[in-house]
């Protein structure tokens, strides 16, 4: 999901608790905080609902919601990148102690991370590139995003120094297996996801 930015240098509030407010104010929105600055996004619509419904399938096939991990949905993920950082993937794999890594704000530690997906809106460069600085310096494994402005499906691998050492686009007709290191064998089909992303023909 994606965002606009907003940043707020002259307010001496936490930023966290400026994040609650407009959650509380706006039912529905999405609010980050990444890099110092806040990210809100609107509800997502239904397109973006379907792909990501689609994207759980293959994971939950694969065993990956039983036993040493669970699919999650719009859980926080702690950022090292500043005090108050925190992004809400759209999907996640993780481990399952992840309760027992809770940092605050609802928001959990990077290290039970296994992939993290999102699936692009209006603002769709916070997600391949704000967020792909953000996740490469929280040193998650897998990064996923499947960008319905290009028609692609990115898989970001290998973070090191901040950034990520692997970075592969897939264009539509590729089937694309998705690192070991996630837990199981999981194959996604491009074409399959980025259709579901898509408004449907009336």
């Amino acid at each position: 999901m994606s965002a606009a930015s907003a940043e707020q240098p002259f307010n001496s509030r936490p930023l966290t608790a400026i994040a609650d407010e407009i959650m509380e104010r706006h039912p529905g929105y999405r609010v980050e905080i990444i890099g110092g600055h806040l990210l809100v996004s609107p509800a997502p619509d239904v397109p973006h609902a379907r792909a990501l419904t689609k994207l759980m399938r293959p994971f939950i096939a694969a065993g990956l919601d039983d036993g040493e991990t669970e699919v999650l949905q719009g859980i926080g993920l702690w950022l090292p990148t500043d005090t108050e950082d925190y992004a809400i993937p759209d999907l996640a794999i993780v481990d399952a102690d992840v309760e027992d890594h809770l940092v605050e704000n609802n928001s959990y530690e990077p290290v039970c991370f296994r992939l993290v997906l999102e699936v692009t809106s209006g603002n769709w460069k916070n997600d391949l590139k704000t967020k792909v600085a953000a996740y490469a310096q929280a040193e998650i494994p897998v990064y996923v995003i499947v960008d319905r402005k290009h028609q692609r499906l990115h898989v970001l691998t290998d973070p090191a120094g901040g950034r990520y050492a692997n970075h592969r686009p897939h264009a539509p007709g590729e089937i694309v297996t998705l690192p070991d290191s996630i837990g199981a064998k999981v194959t996604l089909d491009v074409d399959e996801i980025l259709k579901a992303g898509q408004p449907k023909a009336n």
